[in-house]
Order: structure tokens, then sequence, then C-alpha cells
């Protein structure tokens, strides 16, 4: 079992192992061990009969407002190897899901939202430079995946359009209407909607490395699978599931994941 904190102002020291010491002495649950790291406490038992149990003592114990928790409780498997075992490097054998059971995910990332996060951003910077150059425009807008910006001669938009190429290159420039409708539609360019793609991809699967990881998941396996999707995998058992399905959730600051499709083998089914 492992206990991490769920804020980020929480540390995991003596103070937290005690505790959870404290707590299994009370309950009459005796750990065959106790580990304490940088970022967990983690806890060995006979059985997962045993487990559950402590898994409910210290989850009353450290969460005494369930609907606002400050650690997280997670069901884990710890190897228990023999020390000089260990001393060797040797590792344990890892089933699998085809062995030992577990749940695969499947989630795509939304790209549409990336590209509409960038083209928002965009839009920003266009109604920045144009201000600090003091060149008049009627307004700026986004619409679909395109900005538009609107000028009312076509001098003005001329100059803005040698502005925006400069400072900003990642974006393709196209000029529409006529007479005081003049307008300048910029597109993300191919090149710069890949290279936004793949940071999205890269940062999402950061973000699932630090929430699976934190959720206590043995034998967590994360890559990407085609363009836009993202496959985890690992040795996870029903408590932590239901927990895990809120808690993944994508960074704001990138492109969303969408629900995640349960797939694979579960010791549950």
């Amino acid at each position: 079992m492992q206990v991490s904190p769920a804020r980020t102002t929480l540390n995991m020291d003596n103070s937290a192992l005690g505790r959870v010491e404290e707590a299994l002495k009370k309950a009459g649950i005796a750990p065959t061990g106790t580990i304490l790291d940088p970022n967990s406490v983690r806890v060995r038992l006979v059985d997962p009969d045993t487990q559950l149990r402590a898994k409910d003592v210290i989850e009353r114990t450290l969460n005494p407002d369930p609907a606002n928790p400050s650690y997280t409780v997670a069901l884990n498997l710890l190897p228990n190897s023999p020390r000089w075992l260990a001393a060797v490097n040797a590792l344990p054998m890892y089933l699998g899901l085809d062995l030992r059971g577990g749940v695969h995910f499947l989630l795509q990332v939304d790209m549409g939202a990336a590209l509409a996060k960038q083209l928002d951003s965009n839009a920003g910077d266009i109604r920045t430079q144009l201000r600090d150059k003091t060149v008049r425009y009627v307004g700026i807008a986004r619409e679909g995946n395109r900005i538009l910006v609107r000028f009312r001669d076509a001098d003005t938009r001329a100059k803005a359009r040698g502005i925006i190429a400069e400072k900003l290159p990642e974006l393709q420039l196209a000029d529409e209407g006529a007479g005081d409708d003049l307008r300048l539609v910029a597109t993300v360019r191919p090149e710069a909607q890949k290279r936004n793609q793949d940071l999205a991809l890269k940062q999402n699967i950061q973000t699932l490395h630090n929430r699976i990881n934190e959720l206590g998941v043995a034998e967590p396996v994360i890559q990407q699978q085609g363009a836009d999707r993202v496959v985890e995998a690992g040795d996870l058992d029903r408590g932590p599931l239901h927990r895990s399905r809120s808690d993944i959730r994508p960074e704001p600051a990138t492109g969303g994941l969408d629900q995640p499709r349960l797939g694979g083998r579960s010791d549950h089914e």
C-alpha cells in the first residue's frame, strides 16, 4: 500500500510515517514492513484482506473529511525479494496484464482544443504587436481555425501584414474582403501545428506519469500510440481504478484528454 500527499504543501516525513504506524497499531494490524521515501510512505502487508482493512484505517485517520482529502491512499504491490537477491540487482518478475490482470487505458488528446488555445494566444499576440506599433485596426476575432483582423484601408493592412509576418512567423497570412471591409486572415502553418500537437502529447504523457505514480500503480506503462493517443497499462486494483479515472485530467495549458476508454483485462472481470 502507498500513501502520498494529495496537496503540494504537504510533505512525507517521519511524522506522517508515525501517524500511519500508530493508526495500524490501534487497529491491530501488524505490517511486515514500512518504507519512507521523499514522496510517499509504503506499507507491506501479509495478504489482500489485511491490505484492504489497512487502507480503510489509514484513510479514516489521514483524511477525516473524505470530500477534501489531504493524502492519497492507494493499493499497491511491493517486491518482497530477499536482501541478498536485491543486492545483486535482481528484479522481480513482472507478470503483466495477461497473467496478473489489471487495467488498460486508451486516451485521445483533444487536438482541436490545443489548436484553439494556440489561436487564442496568437490573437492576443497580434493585438499586442499592432498596438505597440500604433497600427489601427477595426477588430480581431477567432473564427474556427482562423484569426480575422479587420481594417479600413489597404495600406494599414499591408503594414500590419509585415509586422505579423516578422513577429509571428508560425502564422500563414492571406488577404480577404474589399472596400472598407478589408480582412487579414491568419492560420497556423501545418509544420507549426505539428510541433504544437507533439508538445501537447508529450505534456499530457508527463501529466499522466505524475498522476499515475501518485496513485501507486504497479508496473505502469505509459506511451504514445499513433499521432494523438496515449496508452496506459498497469496493475491497478478496483479501488484505485475509480480514483484514477477522476484524477487523470489534462493540464489546462495543453490539449485535453478525452474521457478514458477502458479495455484489456481486470482481476475483477
